[in-house]
């Protein structure tokens, strides 16, 4: 029996475990297999309040880590396979064991889009990639195509050319979506390209991966673009799949809640990239896992009878 679970080791559940910890709740953070989260996939952090200077995600994430433990986080390396929130105590299930709560803090986050399109689970691994951080450096000297046009496309497009000598960003819309500071620093790449208007319909190769085609989405004309290697980032799917049925979701999967993090089960709270319409930056991530834990510690003195402390420091 705990009294407050988080499921989530992003930057969300780990500073849930922060204030959980300094309230004395013992949280147990369950990690899945990624501690950090999508944060560690980030080269370059520079947008974070503190660090004036560049700081990549993984090291941002052994920092909030380190926090967490300090005040007593249990980081249990797990994954979540179900969950009944229908009473009380809560109910969490994993691979390797089973527990109940008082509170459940949901920090899971978010994973990659897939194109869905022919040869891209034939050649992930093998050409295909979500994170350059990963898999840039296999690519020296190489050629890649970087699909999408958002902050996380073109940040990872700048990224490559530390290794490919050339980056091709493919994105479907006639402009980018990405800030204009990062836009500035792309065009002004030489070693990055721009296709727009235009979407990859296949990817191709023999053992690994050798092109993609292309097709323009307003003239139609279709052409194949000789490539050694694709680094997919058009957007993310909530990782949710484990609670349909026992929380309200919205249509993309993503969790309904209200600004202090509450969903619609008593006790449950959630945090970070998984609710409903939030900005996903670490900054707001952690601001809303520092809500749900304070909102979790009011909770649970309400079952257990005592007053909840107004202050907060």
């Amino acid at each position: 029996m705990q009294k407050v679970v988080i499921i989530g080791g992003g930057p969300a559940g780990l500073t849930a475990g922060i204030y959980a910890g300094r309230a004395q709740l013992e949280p147990l953070l369950i990690a899945g297999n990624l501690l950090g989260g999508q944060l560690t996939l980030t080269h370059r952090v520079e947008n974070y309040p503190g660090f004036p200077e560049p700081i990549s995600g993984q090291e941002l994430a052994q920092l909030i880590q380190r926090q967490a433990e300090h005040f007593g986080t249990r980081i249990l390396y797990d994954e979540v396979t179900e969950v009944d929130l229908s009473g009380s105590p809560l109910k969490v299930r994993t691979q390797g064991n089973a527990y109940q709560t008082q509170a459940l803090i949901i920090a899971t986050g978010v994973s990659p889009r897939k194109l869905g399109g022919s040869g891209e689970a034939e050649f992930t691994g093998r050409g295909v990639s979500y994170c350059a951080v990963c898999d840039g450096f296999f690519y020296q000297g190489k050629r890649v195509a970087v699909v999408g046009g958002g902050d996380a496309a073109v940040k990872e497009a700048l990224f490559l050319t530390r290794f490919a000598e050339q980056v091709t960003v493919i994105h479907r819309r006639d402009r980018l979506r990405a800030t204009q500071v990062l836009q500035q620093r792309a065009f002004a790449n030489e070693r990055i390209d721009f296709i727009s208007d235009s979407v990859v319909r296949e990817i191709v190769g023999q053992q690994v991966v050798t092109g993609v085609q292309v097709e323009n989405v307003k003239s139609g004309d279709v052409w194949l673009l000789p490539v050694d290697g694709v680094f997919v980032y058009i957007g993310s799917i909530p990782n949710t799949e484990f609670l349909r049925g026992e929380l309200d979701l919205d249509e993309q999967g993503y969790i309904v809640a209200n600004e202090q993090g509450h969903t619609s089960r008593r006790g449950v709270f959630a945090a970070g990239d998984v609710r409903k319409g939030v900005l996903k930056q670490v900054a707001t991530a952690v601001g809303s896992g520092a809500v749900a834990a304070m909102e979790a510690e009011k909770y649970i003195a309400e079952l257990e009878g005592r007053a909840y402390p107004a202050r907060r420091e």
